[in-house]
């Protein structure tokens, strides 16, 4: 259950039978680890005191970033260029598409 732009719209907050939320939860928590890990390497564990792991109502993964301050998501916003610009020095000098960055298991929101 996504919106136009591919991001998790309900949380789930009434499980319902027969979905995966642990699988989904788990792949969100890896993702939200992981990326813990790489704000902790670049000192900016405490500008995201609100990352957290979650799951919606289809037992998608879902990787909340809190709220943030507007430097904050300026040095997020100036990371992932960076991270762009370097992956396409070293692959075919074009940037990736965000489908092909993004894995549709687990959103970050």
């Amino acid at each position: 259950m996504t919106n136009r732009r591919g991001v998790v719209a309900k949380r789930a907050e009434d499980l319902m039978p027969g979905v995966p939320y642990v699988r989904g939860w788990v792949q969100a928590r890896r993702g939200a680890g992981a990326l813990a890990t790489q704000l902790s390497v670049l000192g900016l564990e405490t500008d995201f005191p609100g990352l957290a792991a979650d799951v919606n109502v289809a037992g998608d993964g879902l990787v909340h970033l809190g709220t943030i301050r507007p430097e904050t998501a300026a040095v997020l916003a100036e990371l992932i260029l960076s991270g762009l610009a370097a992956e396409a020095e070293t692959s075919s000098d074009v940037l990736p598409t965000p489908r092909r960055m993004v894995s549709r298991s687990a959103s970050v929101v």
